[in-house]
C-alpha cells in the first residue's frame, strides 16, 4: 500500500479531481479518501483583481533611489 498527498481544490459541483501518477495507469486500485478542510488566506487571481484600483501605482522620471538599496541591507538574509 501506497499513500500519495494532494491539495486539490473541489468545485462548486462537488466534484474532486485527482491526477494519479504514470506508474499507476491501466490497473486497478484501491482509494480511500481522507480530507481535512483547509483554512486558507490563499486568493485567486480573479480575486485579487483591482485590490490596488483605490491606491494606483504611479510612475515617474527619478527612477529608483539609491538610498532605498541602504534600506534594503540584511532584508533577505
Amino acid at each position: 500500500m501506497e499513500s500519495i498527498k494532494f491539495c486539490q481544490r473541489v468545485g462548486q459541483d462537488g466534484v474532486l479531481h485527482l491526477e494519479i501518477p504514470t506508474g499507476l495507469t491501466e490497473r486497478e486500485v484501491e482509494v480511500m479518501v481522507i480530507y481535512q478542510p483547509l483554512q486558507s488566506d490563499h486568493r485567486s487571481l480573479e480575486q485579487l483583481y483591482g485590490v490596488c484600483a483605490d491606491d494606483p501605482i504611479t510612475l515617474d522620471d527619478r527612477g529608483i533611489l539609491e538610498s532605498s538599496d541602504d534600506e534594503m541591507v540584511g532584508a533577505f538574509d
